[in-house]
């Protein structure tokens, strides 16, 4: 075993630039992906069937197709259309798509937007009937009921599912290695493995990496559960 070879400076660096891209994705994509997911739900719960069809279908198919072949779809299968090609070089949005940490991150975003839509629409339909109906007699508007009483319910109920929802998107980056140029934790890994072809090392590294973030985050997501969902805890006598 040669683990000296790691933490070779120039190694290292490989591996800090990893995580930077690793974390920066993650994050990135998260926010905007929360953000698309609260439209998409509140489109899925909504009183127009058309509406709740075209999310839907968006959300099945995300669901049903592997990421990585999104990754792919993005980064090459755009490139290849004449209308985006025509656009490619002077017109926005389409000049970023050249990029690859942009087409990752969109991507990434489409994808847990999907899920976290699914899960945050579940729970605002399973939201008590009594919760609505104490809105009402309040004299509460949907849209009040909605923002005051159903979203906050649904979105604190949500929290178990989502913090599995962030974990695996955190280990779904390392599917940002396939798009070339993309340095982040599993392509640091592959660098340094091709560099001394030590697979075990390198990509040992790697998963530790993985490992500390997941724990970092399932940590967090603890307490946030904790505090967010205590009034779900057993009374104590």
């Amino acid at each position: 075993m040669k683990w000296h070879v790691i933490f070779e400076p120039q190694n290292l660096q490989l591996y800090i630039t990893g995580i930077y891209t690793t974390l920066g994705l993650l994050a990135s994509s998260l926010a905007i992906g929360a953000v698309l997911a609260l439209i998409f739900a509140l489109a899925l719960t909504s009183r127009w069937a058309i509406l709740r069809w075209v999310v839907g279908s968006y959300t099945y198919v995300i669901r049903g197709t592997p990421l990585l072949i999104q990754v792919y779809l993005i980064y090459y299968g755009l490139g290849q259309l004449e209308w985006i090609q025509a656009r490619w070089d002077d017109v926005w949005p389409w000049t970023h798509f050249k990029e690859p940490f942009f087409c990752a991150l969109l991507a990434f975003s489409l994808n847990t937007a999907g899920y976290t839509a699914e899960m945050l629409a579940g729970a605002i339909r399973e939201t008590a009937a009594g919760e609505l109906e104490a809105a009402q007699a309040y004299g509460m508007s949907r849209f009040q009921a909605m923002r005051r009483i159903v979203l906050p319910s649904a979105l604190r109920r949500t929290l178990p599912a989502y913090s599995n929802e962030v974990v695996m998107m955190l280990q779904s980056t390392s599917l940002a290695s396939a798009v070339p140029s993309m340095l982040d934790v599993t392509a640091a890994a592959s660098r340094v493995y091709s560099d001394y072809y030590l697979p075990f090392e390198a990509y040992i590294a790697a998963a530790a990496i993985y490992l500390v973030a997941s724990f970092c985050l399932i940590g967090i997501f603890r307490v946030a559960e904790k505090h967010f969902l205590a009034y779900l805890a057993p009374r104590k006598h």
